[in-house]
């Protein structure tokens, strides 16, 4: 197809858009430098056809930042492409700048809701935080330091700079950044502290191709686990506040661990659950059955603090984000629930 039904039609022929009209940022990476600028497009939105990105890419609806793009241009990494096209781009208002917990000439720090993306993904346009903060600091070469999963809440460093982000991802790739994450746990620990020395890899035998669990092939992880707060909901089940501190960086390292410890994540929808839960998921989104079984409506895991060298000073940089109401609520005894409205919405379209 040329075009999908649900985005607004393209403009007329021959109108180029504002250079800051609203427009999607698609960097080029290693896997894309080489590809040609229509082809690349077309895979990535593949449901736009090849034609049609050809002729937004002759009417200017996508643009390079260092050159006049051609649907034949060979792709360059490092080369920024800016998308114009309806229903890639932007056609709603973002949603509100987070809390900024750190800010100086060099980078900041947001206290990164649940549920933001981190950036686009996907055919259709959806804000991600990257695209939010970009729109608040126009002015500033924003990227991302590094991600957060799309419910985890908590702080998230952005540099503003391209030497602040590079010097950063080595930082973090050379593992001299320290984090700390708090979870709610189902259940109640019977320890204070402890240490999980599991390798990673996929879960033998399980159906779920990206569920990571404990097997001898897979990579070295390891995390320390302190407990915070035993939280007492009277009859109900037990949970506990839970300091998560990785000392490696797996795929979800976190969760996969304390599943492993026997204590999952509370709101978890893969790890603490067996397969068949996260296939009903996908398949049918959420059911009363999957509602019961996980018990809330975002796994519970907040990104407390962060300490990092800072990229012009070299001194430690210490920050933390709060817990957010959600979180809070159930550290100060609240039975975990799944809000009235959502489940209502969900009764209303026969889940």
């Amino acid at each position: 197809m040329s075009r999908p039904s649900d985005v607004p039609p393209a403009p007329p022929a021959g109108e180029r858009p504002a250079p800051d009209a609203p427009h999607r940022i698609v960097p080029i990476n290693e896997r894309a430098a080489g590809r040609r600028a229509d082809v690349f497009l077309s895979l990535r939105f593949n449901d736009w056809s090849r034609t049609a990105l050809a002729g937004f890419i002759r009417s200017g609806h996508v643009a390079s930042d260092t050159r006049t793009l051609k649907p034949s241009s060979t792709l360059k990494q490092g080369e920024v492409l800016r998308i114009y096209i309806p229903g890639i781009a932007p056609h709603d208002e973002p949603p509100p700048m987070p809390p900024v917990l750190y800010e100086d000439e060099w980078l900041l720090a947001v206290d990164k809701p649940s549920g933001l993306l981190m950036h686009p993904v996907g055919q259709k346009w959806s804000w991600g935080l990257v695209g939010v903060v970009r729109r608040a600091r126009p002015d500033a070469d924003i990227d991302l330091a590094h991600r957060l999963d799309r419910e985890t809440s908590g702080v998230v460093i952005v540099t503003k700079h391209p030497d602040a982000n590079r010097y950063l991802k080595k930082m973090f790739a050379d593992r001299k950044v320290g984090k700390v994450y708090w979870a709610v746990v189902r259940g109640a620990p019977t320890w204070d502290e402890i240490t999980c020395d599991a390798p990673l890899g996929h879960r033998e035998g399980s159906e779920v191709i990206l569920r990571q669990g404990d097997n001898p092939l897979g990579a070295q992880a390891k995390t320390r686990f302190k407990v915070v707060h035993r939280i007492d909901a009277g009859s109900v089940a037990s949970h506990a506040l839970v300091a998560c501190k990785p000392l490696t960086g797996r795929t979800h390292q976190i969760r996969a661990h304390l599943e492993h410890v026997g204590f999952p994540i509370l709101g978890d929808k893969l790890y603490g659950q067996p397969d068949d839960v996260f296939l009903e998921l996908l398949e049918k989104g959420i059911t009363p059955r999957v509602r019961g079984l996980i018990g809330f409506p975002r796994h519970a895991l907040h990104a407390r603090s962060i300490a990092f060298p800072h990229p012009k000073t070299g001194q430690i940089v210490r920050i933390r984000a709060p817990l957010p109401p959600d979180l809070r609520a159930i550290v100060h005894g609240n039975v975990p629930t799944w809000p009235e409205a959502l489940a209502a919405v969900e009764a209303e379209a026969g889940e």
